[in-house]
This record gives structure tokens, C-alpha cells and sequence, in this order.
């Protein structure tokens, strides 16, 4: 069932979950708390909490990063389960699908150039961070209080 992010449905499906998956993405920014403290008192007895945003600061107010030596923590009977770099766990397979999924960037980069690539694929356009010492994503720009400019006024 898909439902739009409002604080009813989200109030609802926690009230009715055994297990609760935060896979929340701004790229380039802070995840924005979907999920707040006072959600968990709705929530069952030992319901759980899978944070994947938790490498972006975590999609639930009570999230906090934990490691695979001591993965969960119980906060007003809810478990948490959020360990920073999930994909670090099977490195070889996060490898091969990183791999993978970026090599075609890498080939048009090394086919035309940083700068034509750019122009060629709005995909890896959307991936520069920093170009020439400017801050070229507006996302990452807000999230670390830096100037934005945007990528097409800084490669002509």
C-alpha cells in the first residue's frame, strides 16, 4: 500500500507496524524527522526501527548512529536498529553494486571530459558537489551553510 507522507497516515501506519523501515533521502542534505518522539508512545511494545537515513542524520528524532558491535538500543519500548554504513557490512557486494551502478559515469567522464559529461547527463550533473572551489549543489550548500552556485554558471 503506498500512502502520501502526512502526519495521519504516518501516525496510523506506526500505530499498526511491527517494523517500521526509514529509508529517507534529500541527496546532498539533511533527512527531514518523519518519525518524532512522541510517534513511539503510539507504537507497539517492541516494534521496530530500521534508520537506513541514518548516514544523513536519521529520518526518526530518537535515532541515533550505532555500530554492528552494538546495533540496537530500546527507547520507550521501541527497538532502534541504525547503523551508519549499512553497505559496510558485505563490502565486496556494495562494491561490486556501487561499481556497477556509477561505471557509465566514469565512461563519460573519461570519453569527453568533465565539463561536456556534465552537459550530456543531468544525472551526473546533479552529482557534482564542488567545482572549482564553488559549492554546486544547492542541497549540500544549505545543509553546510555555504554559498550556492549553481554548476552551469560555473562551467560554461
Amino acid at each position: 500500500t503506498t500512502l502520501y507522507s502526512t502526519e495521519a497516515n504516518i501516525r496510523k501506519s506506526l500505530k499498526e507496524a511491527d517494523l517500521v523501515i526509514g529509508s529517507v533521502l534529500i541527496p546532498g542534505g539533511k533527512t527531514p524527522k518523519l518519525i518524532r518522539k512522541e510517534h513511539l508512545s503510539i507504537m507497539k511494545k517492541g516494534a521496530v526501527i530500521v534508520d537506513i537515513a541514518i548516514d544523513q542524520g536519521g529520518c526518526c528524532e530518537t535515532s541515533r548512529v550505532t555500530t554492528h558491535d552494538d546495533p540496537v538500543y530500546i527507547e520507550e519500548g521501541v527497538v532502534h536498529y541504525c547503523v551508519g554504513n549499512m553497505p559496510g557490512a558485505v563490502p565486496r557486494t556494495s562494491t561490486i553494486a556501487l561499481a556497477n551502478s556509477t561505471f557509465r559515469y566514469g565512461m563519460l567522464m573519461a570519453d569527453n571530459g568533465l565539463e561536456q559529461a556534465v552537459k550530456m547527463d543531468k544525472g551526473l550533473a546533479d552529482g557534482v558537489n564542488i567545482y572549482c572551489g564553488k559549492c554546486t549543489n544547492k542541497n549540500v550548500a544549505d545543509s553546510l551553510d555555504l554559498e550556492y552556485t549553481p554548476l552551469f554558471d560555473v562551467i560554461k
